[in-house]
């Protein structure tokens, strides 16, 4: 008989408990199967409230109860697909007015067939999806590894030689890493499995039961040390948060990296019928912006823009707003091309707000992505990104796309945004959110987060992916009521006007030591602010009066 001690599976189930986990597949088709106490907490008033959000029901109720939105304006939500058909979202998604529905022609020559709601750069003309992909450093690793495997240093090198041979010591190393964590994350989630059957199966036998409760291991009363010991260690679990759809989820992210996103001998992208590498390859993709996996794009398009006061579900932050859905975001990590083409086309098709709640630490082709960003940036357009959930400092590292280029420059109108929680304490600033005071410009509400799931559903998530559409919905808010502002404009109001907390000491983002520095918030952007809709629309008012 195996013997499993109680404290060994506790100490298994947190080493492993601290896993991010994204499920593609949740969501409940009621709030109230969720926390119901964390709907719409985004949207609350620091001041009226008591709660830290973005103050977007206090601006609707107070300042604008008796004014007309001026301007409807578009927001180009880039990700991984938008259920565009989801009963929130109706009237908020962006049609394009010079395209002909289900033709097969090319009507407005913006060079997309039937781009009805905006496109999809990972599939291809047979209706196909790309639902893998390596990680970036994966595939600089397989692109330079013939050329610098046998190279030991950098003597003999170009200039440009030793700049990509950093680069592919930089890959190779991380590849090496992820291998083995994810390696032996797989062994201990396989073990961690083992001791739960184990102790269920002990149960199942002393209950006489092929399916057990909670409730039913409560009610466990023996003096067996095996049944006692096997109880104990079901309530631990439990306790702490346990369920088997956790334990399925870590399992199949674990399979996930070992199977796809770390696998040398996997490339998908010949599906997608392009040259991943040539900015000019752009003919490829199909119109199908929902794609099979919209879990996180129709979160994200949920935060901004979900039907206000219907009482049916969540309310977005803006209202006179649509969607414009660009999907380039797989499992894995993005292609350059692909986000810099979807930058592009929300700029060229009159997006006035790009959001982008995805990135990445590596970039190869990055002068395609810097093009892009220096393009939106030039045409009045507001990026918004979200700063990533790794708990990095962005000051001390690179994360891709950005506003910073690879010449130095920055572009302006640009906001990263990092996230924060419903109540100021120590926990206030989310324990995964990037940070940075120079680098993230202010934080929005981005843990305990209830939006919309594909499918009519609902669901409730924490990330920077869902503070940056706080941010993307209180910036269609003002622009709605201020069309006059510039992008530039209006993000010196959103940063100015952001609520300050400049004696309120939080722990420092850290999700690999239990062992968390106290620091000030004020210290972590550049701000030290959480977006605020009320203030920002008292700004944009005092700069630019609406009649």
């Amino acid at each position: 008989m195996i013997r499993f001690s109680k404290s060994s599976i506790l100490l298994l189930f947190l080493s492993i408990g601290m896993i991010p986990v994204y499920s593609q597949s949740r969501g409940v088709t009621t709030i109230d199967s969720l926390d119901v106490k964390y709907l719409n907490w985004y949207n609350r008033s620091p001041v009226v409230d008591k709660v830290q959000g973005a103050a977007t029901d206090q601006a609707y109720l107070e300042l604008l109860k008796d004014k007309s939105p001026r301007k409807k304006v578009v927001v180009a939500v880039i990700d991984g697909g938008v259920d565009i058909y989801h009963p929130e979202l109706q009237g908020k998604i962006w049609t394009n007015k010079k395209e002909i529905a289900g033709n097969g022609l090319d009507d407005d020559n913006n060079g997309y067939v039937d781009d009805i709601h905006g496109w999809n750069f990972i599939g291809n003309s047979k209706g196909e999806h790309l639902l893998y992909e390596n990680m970036e450093f994966v595939r600089i690793f397989k692109k330079l590894n013939p050329r610098f495997s046998g190279v030991k240093d950098e003597n003999g090198l170009s200039a440009e030689e030793k700049r990509l041979f950093a680069v592919y010591l930089r890959s190779k190393t991380k590849y090496e890493e992820e291998l083995r964590k994810y390696t032996q994350r797989k062994k201990d989630l396989d073990n961690f499995e083992e001791y739960v059957n184990h102790f269920e199966e002990v149960l199942r036998k002393y209950l006489r039961k092929q399916e057990i409760t909670v409730e039913d291991v409560k009610s466990v009363k023996t003096k067996s040390e095996m049944v006692s010991s096997a109880k104990e260690a079901l309530l631990d679990l439990y306790n702490k948060g346990f369920t088997r759809r956790d334990l399925a989820d870590m399992q199949k992210r674990s399979n996930d990296f070992l199977n796809y996103y770390l696998n040398l001998d996997f490339n998908p992208r010949a599906q997608v019928e392009d040259d991943p590498e040539d900015p000019g390859d752009t003919h490829y993709g199909n119109n199908d912006v929902k794609g099979p996996r919209s879990f996180h794009g129709t979160f994200v398009a949920g935060v901004i823009a979900a039907a206000r006061g219907n009482g049916a579900g969540t309310d977005g932050v803006a209202d006179y707003v649509e969607i414009m859905t660009l999907r380039v975001v797989p499992d894995g990590d993005e292609r350059d091309k692909d986000v810099a083409l979807a930058i592009r086309y929300a700029v060229d098709n009159g997006a006035d707000i790009i959001n982008m709640s995805f990135g990445k630490y590596f970039s190869i082709t990055r002068g395609i992505l810097d093009d892009a960003v220096r393009y939106a940036g030039d045409h009045n357009v507001l990026m918004i990104h979200s700063a990533g959930n790794e708990a990095d400092n962005l000051d001390l590292t690179e994360h891709y796309p950005s506003a910073i280029l690879a010449d130095g420059s920055r572009v302006p109108n640009w906001i990263t945004v990092g996230a924060t929680s419903n109540i100021l304490n120590k926990e206030f600033c989310g324990i995964f959110s990037n940070y940075g005071a120079e680098n993230v410009d202010l934080f929005a509400p981005g843990v305990n987060i209830i939006s919309l799931a594909p499918e009519n559903k609902y669901e409730m998530g924490d990330g920077t992916s869902f503070s940056g559409p706080v941010v993307s919905g209180v910036a269609a808010l003002v622009w709605s009521y201020y069309p006059e502002l510039t992008a530039l404009q209006l993000k010196d109001i959103l940063l100015e006007s952001s609520t300050k907390y400049p004696k309120a000491k939080v722990y420092s983002p850290d999700i690999k030591s239990p062992k968390r520095k106290k620091v000030k918030f004020a210290t972590l952007s550049r701000t030290g602010g959480v977006v605020n809709a009320y203030n920002a629309l008292l700004a944009a008012g005092k700069a630019l009066p609406v009649n």
